[in-house]
């Protein structure tokens, strides 16, 4: 059966999140058209993975043998993350911005999870990994838009997942989500609701496409 690796990042429980509701939108799906699947959850605001430390770090190029126990200890908890990774057949990520770019927490979960020879380099061992990103922000950095050249998160990511990881990356966008708490921008409102469910519908499809293809190739 498929694995679904979901990550969440957001600081806000679901109810005033909106990367929480959309990938939970996508969840809700994927497990209806797939019950005996898989999904190992990440909530990197409750349960948050260690920021990369020399140890950790220096030890994904240290032979096991020569391992200090202070680095084994810690290449076990990059480890882990890492294994997930490789084991999901789909990925599915929240990641709001925040200050222009993404949240800490999942900076420090792709900084364990990114290993030179193993899940990066010439043969990434999560390549073509299908993966979608919910990139909810608080205002519109689209093309063309005042603040365009402000966008450090889906510049981020497409570099991080596509190009160093190898996965088959796809967004989900919902934008102008602080327009119904901000009074000066409340004549977008309209547009936010507009993007809300837009990026709900594109959830559900999208889970369902996924659920699909992933079917299509098992052969079941």
């Amino acid at each position: 059966m498929a694995t679904l690796l979901h990550i969440d990042s957001s600081v806000f429980p679901a109810e005033a999140s909106a990367s929480r509701s959309v990938t939970a939108a996508f969840r809700r799906t994927w497990e209806e058209q797939h019950p005996e699947g898989t999904v190992i959850y990440r909530d990197l605001a409750t349960d948050p993975v260690p920021h990369i430390t020399a140890d950790a770090w220096s030890a994904g190029y240290a032979d096991p043998s020569e391992r200090t126990a202070r680095q084994s200890a810690a290449f076990a908890a990059r480890l882990e993350l890492i294994e997930e990774l490789e084991q999901a057949d789909a990925i599915l990520i929240g990641a709001p911005m925040y200050n222009y770019t993404v949240p800490s927490t999942l900076k420090a979960w792709l900084d364990s999870v990114l290993l030179l020879g193993r899940t990066a380099g010439e043969a990434p061992s999560a390549q073509g990994t299908p993966t979608v990103v919910v990139a909810s922000r608080g205002g519109s950095y689209a093309p063309g838009t005042p603040r365009e050249n402000f966008e450090f998160v889906q510049n981020y990511l497409e570099a991080v997942l596509r190009n160093t990881l190898g996965l088959d990356l796809d967004f989900i966008v919902p934008e102008l989500t602080m327009a119904p708490r901000n009074p000066a921008m409340s004549e977008l409102t309209p547009l936010f609701e507009t993007s809300r469910e837009r990026a709900h519908t594109d959830a559900v499809t999208k889970a369902k496409e996924l659920t699909e293809r992933l079917a299509a190739n098992s052969g079941s």
